[in-house]
């Protein structure tokens, strides 16, 4: 899998998990991963396998989030514009 997206931050991952009120079993099970994965991508001690980064993040922009990587604005996470929904 390819990955021409930056990979999320372990804290993008914790916060992004706890904003949308998801455990770890729940995240794992959304992102097609094991609990363990989710629980190592969430420490930051190691980065994780680019596949795991693309699963949590394909994962959690579903859910809504859309991440932040600039300077400018900051790091961060935020909530998809409603027209991101809209069909």
């Amino acid at each position: 899998m390819v990955n021409s997206k930056p990979e999320i931050s372990s804290r993008q991952v914790r916060a992004a998990r706890a904003w949308l009120g998801w455990t770890q079993e729940f995240l794992a099970s959304q992102a097609g991963l094991s609990k363990r994965a989710v629980v190592r991508a969430e420490s930051g001690s190691s980065q994780p396998h680019a596949e795991t980064s693309v699963r949590l993040r394909t994962a959690l922009e579903a859910a809504g989030l859309q991440f932040r990587f600039s300077n400018t604005v900051g790091i961060g996470i935020e909530i998809a514009a409603p027209s991101d929904f809209d069909s």
